[in-house]
């Protein structure tokens, strides 16, 4: 299972993510996130240069909940040119803008609310979105199930995997090894930390960024039952298109 490192913090990305970014270059992380809010555009320029540098697959995940502001970081993606564009809910708007690019799509799931975003939706609804999206041609899905309101987060997940052969990427507020073993044993493919590992919860006893990290990578390289899931991951956005309006 995949560790998406994300430069954030309360769902910004952090202001001294250049510094931070340096900081952890020789641990190893391959992939490396950001948001669409935090940092000016100059900024974020440079990070994903830094990324790419690094030779690691690049996450832009979009909080923005207004629909102008999401398709705007849909555009900073392409513009950006990210491997891969998370969030948002404007799918099919989002297709249109991700045509004839590179960047691969994995919109939210269920009802995201608010900011921080929490997570409206039963295992129901959650795999009738994710039926949708792979039918509209996305990548995958961004599952936002440690932030839920109405479900236990790994139903949601299981839900999601059964509905969906694309990418599963669980995001936001998973911060224990007991989680991340959960989540790849419920079929996730990649999940996110960031605010917990710039607060030092994921272990408390460890010290600092680069040591919560790794501890991190650790529990990441304990395999699910899944393993390695096959998906069209590596097929360019919009190639497979058909209408779409996910619920709420």
């Amino acid at each position: 299972m995949d560790f998406v490192f994300m430069l954030t913090r309360d769902d910004r990305t952090v202001t001294d993510c250049l510094h931070v970014l340096d900081s952890v270059r020789d641990l190893g992380v391959t992939h490396i996130g950001f948001k669409d809010v935090g940092v000016d555009p100059a900024t974020l320029h440079r990070l994903h240069e830094q990324i790419r540098e690094l030779g690691a697959a690049s996450y832009l995940e979009v909080v923005s909940t207004t629909r102008e502001q999401a398709l705007d970081s849909v555009r900073a993606a392409v513009d950006l040119g990210v491997d891969w564009l998370m969030g948002g809910t404007w799918v099919e708007e989002t297709l249109d803008l991700l045509a004839g690019t590179p960047v691969r799509y994995l919109p939210f799931v269920g009802e995201p609310i608010g900011h921080p975003t929490r997570l409206a939706g039963d295992p129901a609804r959650i795999a009738a979105d994710c039926r949708r999206a792979e039918a509209a041609g996305c990548a995958g899905v961004d599952l936002l199930a440690h932030r839920a309101t109405e479900a236990d987060p790994l139903d949601l997940v299981r839900a999601a995997r059964a509905a969906t052969t694309g990418r599963l990427v669980v995001a936001g507020s998973v911060t224990t090894d007991a989680q991340i073993h959960a989540l790849a044993e419920a079929g996730a493919d990649a999940f996110t930390v960031g605010s917990a590992a710039f607060a030092g919860t994921v272990r408390p006893a460890a010290g600092g960024l680069a040591a919560q990290l790794t501890a991190v990578l650790a529990a990441a390289g304990r395999p699910g039952r899944h393993g390695a899931r096959p998906g069209p991951w590596g097929e360019r956005a919009g190639q497979l298109r058909a209408p779409l309006t996910l619920e709420g």
